[in-house]
């Protein structure tokens, strides 16, 4: 009898010292947020880039500084998706099975816009086991448009906005009189296309359009058939949405070619594409971005560059939007006071915060899109604090759109969960 007496005695004191719901030590678990970009194959450097990025952002956001909402940490689940948007809805589904309940990915508007269905059709069937999506990268317009979903979240400009501030650039170029467009041959190529021809007409209608051309994504070895064009057009200038493996090799090939004409893009910087095109890139090659650059740096940013580079110095800060969309979502974790992600996108809509480099993003309720200052920079070796590639080039900012000049009408009849 003393035995079960004292058996009973010593299982009623485990049960005593579990932790109870709503307890600190339950409040400890950590945050999950799945990454789910491409980490194999053409495209990983775009990937593996931007997954740096957000753990070095949720450390030096979030978990250096003790954790938010009782001391939770962040933990970042990284889940290749091969630029699939078949294979980006298996890893939704693994992501959901870790406990993840918040998704970054962006490097690719096809996988982009799986997800974000996949996401809308999982909430809408499991809404006590909702997902949100923050995509910081993919920028074809319908994802904020006709495609919007309540938990959708943009935090880069997408394809409208980014051409209505290069054309601008481009506009004011009286020596810009015949314009190449070429690019990837899926929803972002053929938006850039779209709007490139329409924003050049609206703002310089005699500027003739000698080629639009679109190419198979990330399976062009060889772009010479295509710079052969490009120059037996007369262009005096190229306009290209092209990224990753694909604008090295463009740029390459146009490069080697000798094409001495300027070349409009979206993402000729870094990832190995600023290394490829180094002195020949100098004052011809422009990038629009949402990022101040070299000459227009703040303190803070210098010192968050500063404090990535000593951490990951075979990589670049080129995503700042990544940290944006972090201290966006850890702003609205703290107004909700907790994780629910229905709670955090309620709170995201219309919040405005300052990123790293200064600047204000403001979150449209109206269709989950981000707006801010867009500015243009070139290539260039010319006091580079932050080279790209480890090259010594970089880029110098020539041309800014103030965020509320970014502002442009959205198609978007959202559902909303409540």
């Amino acid at each position: 009898m003393t035995f079960f007496r004292s058996l009973f005695w010593r299982l009623l004191l485990v049960v005593a010292l579990l932790p109870l719901p709503g307890s600190g030590a339950l409040a400890q678990e950590p945050i999950r947020i799945a990454f789910i970009d491409p980490l194999t194959g053409i495209f990983a450097a775009q990937g593996e880039g931007g997954l740096n990025q957000l753990r070095f952002a949720a450390d030096y956001l979030v978990n250096n500084e003790g954790g938010i909402l009782g001391g939770r940490q962040i933990e970042i689940l990284a889940l290749d998706n091969q630029a699939s948007a078949q294979e980006s809805q298996i890893q939704l589904r693994r992501a959901i099975s870790q406990g993840a309940r918040y998704v970054f990915s962006g490097n690719g508007s096809a996988a982009a816009a799986a997800l974000s269905s996949a996401i809308e059709r999982h909430n809408r069937r499991n809404p006590d086991d909702s997902v949100l999506y923050l995509n910081h990268a993919a920028v074809d317009p319908a994802l904020t448009q006709q495609d919007c979903n309540f938990w959708h979240f943009r935090f880069d400009a997408h394809v409208d906005m980014k051409l209505d501030t290069l054309t601008s650039f481009i506009a004011e170029n009286r020596d810009i009189e015949r314009v190449y467009i070429i690019g990837q041959n899926y929803s972002l190529g053929r938006a850039v296309a779209e709007s490139t021809v329409e924003w050049l007409n609206e703002k310089r209608s005699d500027i003739e359009i000698v080629g639009n051309e679109l190419h198979p994504i990330g399976q062009v070895r060889d772009f010479t058939p295509y710079v052969t064009k490009i120059l037996s057009s007369d262009a005096d200038a190229v306009v290209t949405g092209n990224w990753g493996a694909d604008m090295v090799s463009l740029a390459r090939s146009l490069i080697s070619a000798g094409a001495d004409i300027p070349i409009y893009t979206f993402y000729a910087a870094y990832d190995g594409i600023t290394e490829t095109l180094g002195e020949e890139g100098v004052d011809r090659i422009y990038m629009v971005h949402a990022v101040r650059s070299n000459n227009a740096l703040t303190e803070a940013q210098r010192q968050y560059n500063r404090q990535f580079k000593e951490r990951f110095p075979e990589h670049d800060q080129s995503q700042a939007r990544i940290a944006n969309a972090l201290r966006m979502l850890v702003t609205a974790m703290k107004e909700a006071g907790g994780t629910d992600p229905l709670d955090v996108a309620l709170a995201m809509e219309d919040m405005r915060i300052e990123s790293i480099g200064g600047e204000t993003v403001w979150m449209r309720p109206d269709d989950h899109q981000a707006h801010q200052p867009l500015h243009i920079s070139v290539h260039t070796d010319q006091d580079v604090e932050f080279d790209a590639d480890n090259s010594g080039f970089g880029l110098r900012t020539v041309f800014t759109t103030p965020l509320e000049e970014t502002i442009q009408d959205t198609q978007c009849r959202m559902s909303r969960p409540r």
